[in-house]
């Protein structure tokens, strides 16, 4: 925990666009973090500490915001996905590379506990805003870096982006159809696996602190997170030689598992990775007598004979329409979920039962939907306070609890520090 100075200054940012944000009541209240980082995985770390309690100062240049406050559909030319990205964050304006802007860094650094940052390598080095400065001003600080590539090795330098990670991780390359390219997700999985390893390794290191006193540097590298979800293909490979290939919706592991077409023209997906589940599924369906086979034991087995097993699966579920589907596949106790799009989810009844998605009131926007908090606590619950604010919303405020003067800040805002 840090000195309290800084808390509360959330306050009603320059002009009057706000009112004070409820203060934090997480499980990570106390904690300060400087999110120095754009994009999506290392900004989305800072937003999962934010929402447990996190006090986030999210520092962005005077005149090119994060871009992510310009990625995707926009209201009212409101970048929408900012209003997620930037939850539970204080914004105000820096520049890094101005003497003056570094400065205020170190100052706002010497009262933080964490900051997280995903400039290239030597980037902040240059700025005099590297490890070694910034554990001068406060060694019990902890420094999230992330990167594509990591800090040091041949590629370090490349610029990185989670579509790299997720090709070079492999998994594009088992992701498809087998007769068709590799494919990538239609969304930012590689920066999403590495904000939540990162915000993970930014407790472990703060716990840490608790022993040593000291803080740390956490070099987070997007291809390694990626690497690490895929399971265990490096030790099939290592020890069989095996590449996992492209299998479509089947699973190399198990079977039946796909997706069906209902006959009311809707998808379901089925998954029967217990040998269980995969004979209650073939009894549903009519074809109890392959339970007796002696390939269908293992997944292994079964996966074999997909073509044998999917065949009276995809037939079954074509003859009913999804709500059937889903009634005597619940019967039977077999697993089975909807193909749901965006719609759906929002109006879901177990989403809605768990709060999945939740209304958050916004200055600019009046009341947005968005995904709730990440889990839940019984004691000591996160909570999204506000959306994502405007650019630079907070600056006067955080400043002035730093303790500047208002002719310090406007000096620093006339000489383009801010």
């Amino acid at each position: 925990m840090t000195d309290p100075s800084l808390s509360g200054v959330a306050g009603p940012a320059a002009g009057g666009r706000s009112a004070p944000p409820p203060p934090a009541a997480g499980p990570l209240a106390g904690l300060r973090v400087l999110d120095l980082a754009t994009l999506f995985a290392g900004p989305l770390a800072a937003t999962l500490l934010g929402d447990y309690g996190a006090e986030v100062i999210k520092i962005e240049h005077p005149h090119r915001p994060d871009p992510a406050r310009g990625h995707g559909p926009a209201k009212d030319g409101i970048g929408l996905w900012w209003k997620l990205l930037g939850r539970n964050k204080k914004t105000m304006t820096l520049d890094l590379s101005h003497p003056g802007g570094r400065d205020v860094l170190l100052r706002l650094a010497a009262r933080a506990d964490a900051v997280v940052e995903n400039f290239r390598p030597g980037t902040l080095e240059r700025w005099g805003l590297g490890w070694e400065e910034l554990s001068a001003v406060n060694p019990r600080l902890v420094l999230a870096r992330v990167t594509g590539f990591g800090q040091f090795g041949p590629y370090a330098r490349r610029p990185g982006f989670g579509t790299l990670a997720e090709a070079m991780s492999g998994f594009a390359a088992m992701t498809g159809e087998p007769d068709g390219p590799p494919t990538l997700p239609p969304f930012g999985l590689a920066d999403a696996v590495a904000a939540l390893g990162t915000s993970y390794a930014v407790m472990a290191a703060l716990h840490a602190r608790t022993a040593s006193g000291r803080g740390q540097v956490i070099d987070m590298a997007l291809i390694e997170p990626m690497l690490t979800v895929l399971g265990p293909q490096p030790l099939w490979y290592d020890q069989l030689g095996h590449v996992q290939p492209r299998t479509g919706n089947r699973s190399s592991n198990v079977a039946p598992r796909n997706i069906y077409r209902t006959a009311d023209d809707a998808w379901v997906a089925v998954s029967t990775s217990a040998e269980s589940v995969a004979e209650r599924v073939m009894r549903l369906v009519g074809r109890p007598e392959v339970i007796t086979e002696p390939w269908f034991a293992t997944g292994e087995g079964r996966a074999a004979h997909a073509d044998e097993l999917d065949a009276p699966v995809a037939d079954w579920i074509a003859r009913h329409d999804r709500a059937e589907v889903m009634a005597a596949f619940e019967k039977a106790e077999a697993a089975v979920a909807p193909i749901y799009d965006i719609r759906e989810v929002m109006t879901d009844p177990q989403y809605q039962a768990l709060g999945s998605i939740t209304e958050v009131p916004d200055d600019e926007l009046g009341t947005v939907r968005m995904q709730n908090v990440l889990f839940r606590l019984s004691e000591t619950p996160g909570a999204i306070r506000w959306a994502g604010r405007p650019h630079g919303a907070d600056t006067d405020e955080v400043l002035d609890a730093l303790g500047l003067t208002g002719a310090e800040i406007d000096g620093l805002r006339a000489a383009g520090a801010l």
